[in-house]
């Protein structure tokens, strides 16, 4: 039998070791006070970084030990993020090959790619023309494509890389009214996440989507404050959220934190629904 004796020397030592002080700085971290992160020294890039997900995810991500590369066409609202411990922006305009190429030159390795830009046309095939489909797919497919390509030759040079695609579940998940091509962009990004999965298992790369429901962000509101009646535009936004509420751009950065860990570390070619139920 262990005496009181035993007992207190063994807690004597092991709060003593280096061991232990880890393991409870560990703890500590989920109650916000440790400097360890589940992502320390992982080299992450990000698309759409200025506002909504993209900024919450930035941030959370740096807030958990990576160093976090910020990009969006949008300099003046990217420049906020200056000064953000673990974050260094820069204005990139992911549609443009050179500059993506460009931006893929200035990194040596990359742990995790985060394809987030997107853009949402409101309506059906018959009120999308051919410039509305054209920009639409050029943004939120070709974008990820170009992105893709120039990174991950340097994932697979050291066999191991993580690509996060923003799809959503107005894709092939769900029918959505009035979301024509943006369902159809997203269902293609579903696509390309399960073809890179695929493809490239063998060989350390994981790919994964996010699907998310109705997201209270900047965008959101914009478009709703661009509708004729914009408090009936907001009321039937509501009406279709089976929990009463909207996801906040938080809780998908919540998500992507976990997927660019190595918690995730055997999850891929998924769709990560998180909708609230809402494609129930």
């Amino acid at each position: 039998m262990i005496s009181q004796q035993d007992i207190f020397i063994l807690t004597k030592e092991l709060f003593s070791s280096k061991l232990t002080f880890c393991y409870f700085s560990c703890l500590d971290h989920r109650k916000g006070r440790s400097t360890m992160g589940r992502l320390d020294g992982k080299v992450i890039v990000l698309s759409a970084a200025a506002q909504g997900i993209g900024r919450a995810a930035a941030i959370a991500l740096a807030k958990e030990g990576a160093h976090v590369t910020a990009t969006d066409i949008n300099g003046e609202k990217l420049r906020e993020l200056d000064g953000v411990p673990g974050i260094k922006t820069k204005v990139v305009d992911v549609t443009k090959k050179d500059q993506v190429e460009a931006l893929a030159k200035e990194h040596e390795h990359v742990d995790v790619l985060f394809n987030i830009a997107g853009f949402v046309h409101h309506g059906s095939i018959l009120n999308c023309e051919e410039a509305d489909w054209d920009f639409t797919m050029n943004v939120n497919v070709r974008s990820m494509y170009l992105m893709c390509k120039a990174f991950l030759p340097k994932m697979l040079a050291k066999k191991a890389g993580n690509i996060i695609n923003m799809a959503s579940v107005a894709s092939s998940i769900k029918g959505v009214v009035n979301r024509c091509v943006y369902s159809t962009s997203k269902a293609a990004v579903i696509g390309l996440t399960k073809s890179i999965a695929t493809d490239f298992i063998e060989q350390g790369i994981r790919c994964n989507c996010i699907c998310p429901g109705t997201v209270d962000t900047p965008s959101l509101r914009g478009r709703i404050e661009a509708q004729p009646d914009p408090e009936q535009a907001l009321k039937d936004f509501m009406a279709r959220q089976k929990t009463g509420r909207m996801c906040t751009a938080q809780e998908v950065a919540y998500l992507c934190v976990y997927l660019a860990s190595d918690e995730s570390a055997y999850v891929t070619g998924t769709e990560q629904i998180i909708d609230g139920g809402w494609s129930l």
